[in-house]
């Protein structure tokens, strides 16, 4: 438990100056790392005709932001489409099918790296160095900007001293902002992580696969190929993009992916460093370091709760050696070099932002672990995904203000600037969005078996299936392993879900912000709500809290609550007997 809550400070202690860092990089003015990048920049834009200095109001920032996407979603889909006849493909790996090649393009278009695939078997190294890892790269960088602009809209905008009110106002420039976190951010901390990760023997190299003779020469089987590849420069980003996914099909349990404690603790870290860092840097362009405490403090408290929810959990015998002389930890689909503690931090913190990538198997969890993964990726505002996260977070403290303000009496208002029917409005959809969709792909798969394709009976298999639909929903990626779902239904289905999970959540936030901008600033009174203090922050958490547990609780008690059930009952036979 001491590597955990180590691992836990660590993190809170890097994203501290990083947060600050980020802080300077999108604020107007100038900032020392322009003399590095700005040369590089300035290049990249002018080969683009794109004017950086241009301001953007939130609805052309919203279309720049979705036709960019696009772009790079027909191209992600040509390249794995013909990636049999493209170079870089040593192994001669074959084309993938139409839908799995959509569904892979969508996956990590959206950040969200869900693999219907495995890895090193079905993709070319042009596929996974260029393709994935280009996306692994922008897709994160894309979310931060909009997360961004949604800060910039919550004060007004840019020219908030000289716009009247009602005017429309400037978010910034989406391409600045993008490029920007690519290459003052993403690349320079990418880098930094792939050398560590090399320095502990994780593969670097486009080499083909070798093939050597096995240690015990058992059968038919007489040889064995070793996957190789760029992989450390892969997982540095997979893990600092919230990517997930892998180079490998078994992910960071691969001893090849993740060969030492000290890459395992790389990598845990690496995974929530910049969403932490988001926190730091909210405060700072919000000009308000104490709404950073109170979303440092509503954010950790839940991430901790559920931390020491799953390590327990974990910690407790698997239910099919009850009785049995094993009296350890649940060991089933983890490795025995990291145990139960550290595959439980994993699995918590790639589940509370939109990481997804594993180190254990989620579909072994212990049913109180897996209902800790599942609310964390439902919640999707604990940490959360690069700049989505964030702004999922912001969603809540929106609902949180307006519901504060009934209880009390007073006009819900944030920063200044009230809610009213038209932000509320947009609220109510994000509100019903994530049960309507998950709920409603969940109950079609599970009517038709044969559409389903679980591994599982009875509980366990219903939550597999809400599970992949939570994951893509979430833009997370990570699974409960065992369904079969590379089928033309599991990957047209998951791609509908990817499309409304990612974009309506950013959409309509930076709408919303787009809308409270052209309003009047109304000034700080005795009536104003005020938001940094316990009341308030625990109001938020309730609110986080109920709002998710009223909208899933039917699938929880179908899904990990029953099979816990179930599980307690027949340990109580057994014990009895």
């Amino acid at each position: 438990m001491m590597e955990v809550l180590l691992i836990f400070t660590l993190a809170v202690l890097l994203a501290w100056p990083l947060g600050r860092y980020m802080t300077g990089i999108f604020s107007a003015g100038s900032h020392w790392s322009d003399k590095v990048f700005l040369p590089i920049e300035n290049g990249i834009f002018k080969l683009l005709g794109i004017n950086p200095r241009h301001g953007m109001t939130w609805k052309s920032y919203g279309i720049a932001f979705l036709l960019s996407n696009l772009v790079l979603g027909i191209i992600a889909y040509l390249l794995l489409q013909f990636q049999h006849i493209l170079p870089l493909n040593p192994n001669d790996i074959e084309a993938l099918d139409w839908d799995l090649a959509l569904h892979t393009a969508v996956s990590f278009l959206t950040n969200t790296n869900q693999q219907h695939y495995s890895g090193q078997a079905q993709l070319s190294y042009l596929s996974q160095g260029f393709v994935i890892l280009t996306l692994q790269f922008v897709t994160p960088a894309m979310a931060l900007a909009v997360c961004v602009a949604v800060l910039r809209g919550m004060l007004g905008g840019r020219n908030a001293t000289t716009a009247k009110e009602g005017e429309e106002r400037n978010l910034g420039n989406y391409y600045q902002d993008t490029v920007r976190a690519v290459l003052r951010l993403m690349l320079p901390l990418a880098a930094i992580v792939a050398l560590a990760l090399t320095s502990q023997g994780v593969p670097s190299s486009y080499q083909a696969s070798p093939t050597v003779d096995v240690v015990e020469q058992q059968q038919a089987l007489s040889e064995q190929t070793i996957p190789l590849g760029p992989v450390a420069a892969m997982v540095s980003i997979k893990q600092l993009g919230t990517n997930g996914g892998g180079w490998f099909g078994p992910n960071s349990s691969n001893p090849l992916e993740n060969p030492t404690p000290v890459s395992n603790a790389i990598q845990t870290i690496a995974i929530v460093l910049i969403p932490m860092a988001v926190v730091f840097m909210a405060g700072g362009m919000l000009r308000r370091q104490k709404f950073t405490l109170l979303s440092l403090a509503v954010m950790g408290l839940l991430s901790l709760a559920f931390i020491g929810a799953a390590v327990y959990s974990e910690q407790q015998p698997n239910a099919a050696f009850v009785g049995l002389a094993q009296e350890a930890g649940n060991m089933e689909g983890k490795e025995v070099r990291l145990g139960t503690d550290l595959s439980a931090l994993w699995a918590t913190f790639t589940t509370q932002t939109s990481n997804g990538s594993v180190n254990a198997m989620h579909d072994s969890l212990n049913p109180i672990a897996g209902l800790v993964t599942r609310s964390g990726m439902l919640i999707n505002g604990i940490w959360g995904g690069i700049g989505c996260g964030f702004v999922n977070f912001l969603v809540y403290v929106w609902l949180a203000v307006f519901i504060a303000g009934l209880m009390i009496g007073r006009t819900p208002e944030i920063f200044g600037r009230k809610l009213e029917k038209r932000e509320l409005s947009w609220l109510g959809v994000l509100l019903v969005l994530p049960s309507a969709v998950i709920l409603t792909f969940t109950a079609i798969t599970v009517a038709f078996p044969a559409l389903t394709g679980n591994s599982n009976p009875g509980l366990h298999g219903v939550a597999q299936v809400f599970y992949e639909y939570t994951s893509a929903f979430a833009n997370n990626g990570s699974g409960f392993e065992g369904l079969g779902d590379d089928t033309t239904w599991w990957n047209l289905s998951c791609v509908v879900v990817l499309i409304l999970g990612r974009y309506v959540p950013l959409v309509i936030p930076l709408l919303i912000a787009g809308s409270l901008a052209k309003k009047r600033q109304v000034p700080t009174s005795a009536g104003t709500l005020p938001l940094y203090n316990v009341t308030f922050a625990v109001t938020l958490i309730t609110v986080i809290l109920i709002i998710n547990f009223l909208s899933f609780l039917p699938s929880m008690v179908l899904g990990p609550i029953g099979e816990a059930l179930e599980i307690s009952q027949q340990t109580a036979v057994v014990l009895a007997q």
